[in-house]
């Protein structure tokens, strides 16, 4: 049950990421979803938080719609 409310928080975080006006606050969130989804998957921390924000930052050059 635990590992369902986790995983549904990291997706309320990306959600919201396209709430976020700038590429830092959405680093930011990235990063912090990254941290969640390693404590998830059990993978090493400092990667999946720079994937994450790495994620935040280019989402809007991508063109995904809700970064924007």
């Amino acid at each position: 049950m635990q590992k369902t409310s986790i995983i549904l928080a990291t997706v309320a975080v990306f959600g919201l990421a396209g709430c976020l006006e700038g590429d830092v606050e959405r680093g930011v969130a990235g990063a912090g979803a990254g941290l969640v989804a390693a404590e998830v998957l059990g993978t090493d921390r400092t990667g999946t938080m720079l994937a994450g924000a790495a994620a935040g930052v280019l989402c809007d050059d991508a063109g995904i719609n809700g970064c924007r």
